[in-house]
């Protein structure tokens, strides 16, 4: 099948009935449109359809490609002070925005983020967006740490094999200083390590939220979250996160472009799937060209 989700493209044609774009338009596009009929969609929840279509995610298609149909609805023009590259990266920056606003991050809030991969560093943006005024991420690499660092997480920690849990827990505890934790905790590396770590390291009464996917079954310190009154969400995708996403980027705040470690033609897609495969980079753009 044809893979890409997350992608930036030129409007070239336009239905009769569409108002709000024209030939020319830069958009970024929602890669999962919804059936709009069914209670979810008409509840306003529509990211939960059961009947939603998304791009390269099977039976449907992805957008690698010269040019591809999409429903008005879901592309979003971007202004000029948004580029190509940044309005790619709209999409992942979508799942960050849903999963702070799901969470309730806000201003004052005190945030941990585990995994400093794309979507872990989207949500640091986004937190810092939102107003969190302590932002902690973790880690098993010190680069993507380092990256963190440089834009804008207040401290980091390095997760390694010889840290217990209770020490893990520990260090976040430290992190954050004064005998305060999280009161809201972001998951977002999928590793079942984490999702107990956002459990246990979470402040009695805040919010723990599993962005990031892994394995179907984990095992969890339930009992430690209820008799703490820790509240767990799951987030999926994002609900009507697109226009607050571009007016992020377009206010110059958010760097995104940092994370666009590779760039590559069309023509050389193979050789940037295998870039992407072997975690070399973070974000591998493919430019299609004529």
């Amino acid at each position: 099948m044809i893979l890409g989700h997350e992608t930036s493209a030129v409007v070239e044609a336009v239905g009769c009935e569409v108002k709000h774009l024209k030939v020319g338009d830069r958009v970024a596009t929602e890669p999962a449109v919804p059936c709009e009929r069914c209670s979810y969609c008409r509840s306003g929840v529509y990211n939960l359809c059961p009947d939603i279509a998304c791009h390269a995610t099977p039976p449907y298609h992805g957008t690698l490609v010269k040019y591809f149909l999409h429903r008005a609805a879901y592309a979003f023009k971007v202004p000029d002070s948004v580029d190509n590259e940044e309005a790619a990266m709209i999409e992942p920056l979508s799942v960050a925005v849903h999963s702070c606003k799901r969470s309730g991050v806000t201003v004052g809030s005190r945030v941990l983020i585990t995994g400093a991969g794309p979507i872990g560093i989207y949500t640091l943006m986004a937190a810092r967006a939102y107003g969190a005024t302590r932002v902690v991420l973790t880690d098993i690499n010190e680069e993507r740490l380092k990256l963190a660092r440089e834009l804008g997480a207040d401290q980091t920690i390095l997760v390694t094999k010889e840290l217990s849990e209770e020490e893990l827990v520990a260090k976040v505890k430290e992190a954050f200083g004064d005998g305060e934790q999280p009161d809201i905790s972001l998951e977002c590396s999928g590793a079942p390590s984490c999702s107990r770590l956002v459990l246990l390291a979470t402040k009695s009464g805040g919010v723990a939220i599993q962005v990031g996917l892994g394995p179907p079954n984990v095992s969890l310190p339930i009992a430690d979250a209820a008799i703490r009154e820790v509240t767990i969400l799951g987030a999926f995708r994002y609900k009507d996160c697109f226009p607050t996403a571009v007016a992020m980027a377009a206010s110059g705040k958010l760097n995104l472009k940092a994370l666009a470690s590779h760039r590559f033609d069309f023509k050389d897609c193979l050789e940037a799937y295998k870039v992407a495969k072997s975690g070399a980079g973070m974000k591998v753009i493919i430019k299609v060209t004529e």
